[in-house]
């Protein structure tokens, strides 16, 4: 490749290839030579970096675009309206005249705000509502609702695990499940995506040398779309004297004939799994975390967690449109049999055009794999401009040489939207399919002069 053009991809190229790793060890500093500045930590730097590799690339960045409506199966971004594949509103709740009334009554009975930790004085009656439903979903005891997922997750782990203890958890599992890991002080081990042999091989050699042990898995994984054994996983949690934790946050709602989560799905008893854990912000379109279970380690959570125990109760607007959620959940079942029937359309046209879905199991969660950084965010602006939102999910966020886009189906999307987006992908894919990243980035350049 020749020209100006071709040497501005060849400088991008070895940008890339330079690229500062946000995990590389910086040199020790002179002696009483203190560096005080935020700009100079390697994290900042890779930020720093990507953004200027997407500026000298024409690309926009995908990050924070400002949605101008709520979300759903459609959106207006830059006052155009698209079809939304990136939302979790998965049955279409998102907005519902019944919900919104729920959150209005609340607001109006307690005002938008507890003004307390749960513990002192920001106890609130619906805030037992919402969990005594999500308790009677999995057949549980109890259940405690934080007001954050993320620091439900991290803060069940590190209460419940400590340094005499072991954790194994897939290798794929999200962030606060790992955070979590990390700040209890228990060994940590994973095991290889969904690889229950490979899990039993560590049960064996590892879990008799600890105390306690806890298994973690989620029943519906965010990025891939697929889930594991889980009547397979509770044998070995009861044949090793493990406890189970389950991340069904992605799963509530989508799996099952009713939507209640992987047991329903898989037809096992709920009650083999010691920690339900999930969030309010998929299908329950509110915002927080939950985790049900037995009623004594429910109780020590309510007392001990720092998630909960030092921080703000939920707002009692959001428990009431959560808790009004899973009502309409549990009453209107047609809504699940929509996004099923929706996700596995979806995933046959997807297959019919040969495009790499990995192992996705076809509900409301399917990626389309497409493996380098550049072809990816080129792919999801390209689709952008034909009128499809989909959000492109890039390195570390999922192992190298695997960036995707995925798309999140919801049960009010029709059948048209489904079929044009899965179109709209294969076009653009073939587009760039056979040509390099150095000649896609070199007409992406040219493009934008």
């Amino acid at each position: 490749m020749s020209g100006a053009g071709g040497k501005d991809v060849n400088a991008l190229l070895s940008m890339m290839r330079k690229a500062p790793s946000a995990t590389t060890a910086r040199p020790d500093l002179p002696e009483r030579n203190y560096d005080t500045r935020f700009d100079s930590l390697p994290q900042y730097q890779q930020i720093t970096f990507q953004r200027e590799f997407a500026k000298f690339a024409r690309l926009e960045v995908p990050y924070y675009r400002q949605h101008d409506v709520r979300a759903g199966a459609e959106t207006i971004l830059e006052g155009r309206k698209l079809t939304n594949f990136a939302s979790y509103d998965y049955l279409g709740l998102n907005g519902h005249p019944e919900i919104v009334a729920a959150s209005e009554e609340a607001t109006r009975e307690f005002g938008t705000s507890v003004s307390a930790s749960r513990i002192s004085a920001g106890e609130r009656s619906i805030h037992r509502h919402l969990e005594r439903l999500l308790a009677e979903n999995y057949a549980a005891e109890d259940c405690v609702a934080f007001n954050s997922g993320h620091a439900g997750g991290v803060s069940t782990i590190a209460s419940l695990m400590g340094p005499k203890d072991i954790i194994f958890h897939d290798v794929l599992s999200h962030n606060c499940i790992v955070v979590g890991a990390q700040l209890s002080g228990a060994t940590r081990r994973n095991f290889a995506h969904n690889d229950l042999d490979a899990l039993e091989t560590l049960l064996t050699s590892e879990r008799h040398r600890f105390e306690r042990a806890m298994i973690i898995t989620e029943g519906l994984f965010s990025m891939d779309g697929d889930g594991p054994d889980l009547a397979r996983l509770v044998a070995l949690k009861k044949k090793f004297g493990c406890w189970l934790m389950m991340d069904d946050a992605h799963a509530l709602g989508v799996l099952g004939a009713r939507g209640r989560g992987i047991f329903e799905h898989q037809n096992v008893d709920p009650a083999g799994v010691d920690l339900w854990f999930g969030t309010l912000s998929k299908t329950l379109v509110g915002c927080g975390g939950y985790v049900a279970g037995n009623a004594i380690v429910i109780d020590l959570l309510k007392c001990h967690a720092p998630g909960f125990v030092y921080s703000v109760g939920m707002p009692a607007s959001n428990a009431a449109a959560s808790a009004k959620a899973l009502e309409i959940m549990n009453r209107e079942p047609e809504r699940v049999a929509k996004l099923q029937a929706n996700s596995q359309l979806f995933l046959r046209l997807a297959k019919a055009k040969g495009l790499d879905t990995g192992g996705a199991w076809g509900y409301a969660v399917i990626p389309v794999i497409v493996g380098e950084t550049a072809r990816t965010l080129v792919l999801s602006e390209r689709l952008k401009g034909k009128g499809y939102n989909a959000f492109p999910i890039l390195p570390p966020g999922v192992p190298e040489k695997s960036s995707r886009l995925r798309f999140f189906i919801n049960a009010t999307h029709s059948e048209a939207q489904i079929a044009g987006a899965v179109e709209a992908v294969a076009a653009t894919l073939d587009e760039i399919r056979d040509v390099s990243v150095k000649a896609i980035l070199s007409a992406q350049v040219s493009q934008r002069r």
